[in-house]
């Protein structure tokens, strides 16, 4: 069964668990970076596993960054 497809929702459920992951990281940037994430992802034909694949990209970023959690 197909769940609905919300790519907003993602945005703000990816962004809050890696803002409490990341503290001291700026919202806004992690949101900004997320929100990439997911617009190069949505297009793709299974939207399942949008959330995670932002997510492990951003966070790979973050930690790049140097912020650790």
């Amino acid at each position: 069964m197909a769940t609905d497809f919300d790519p907003e929702q993602i945005v703000r459920q990816v962004t809050d668990n890696l803002q409490k992951k990341f503290p001291k990281q700026d919202h806004l940037t992690i949101e900004t970076q997320v929100r990439a994430a997911v617009d190069d992802l949505k297009n793709r034909p299974i939207h399942d596993y949008v959330a995670v694949l932002a997510e492990r990209t951003v966070k790979q970023s973050l930690k790049q960054q140097g912020e650790s959690h």
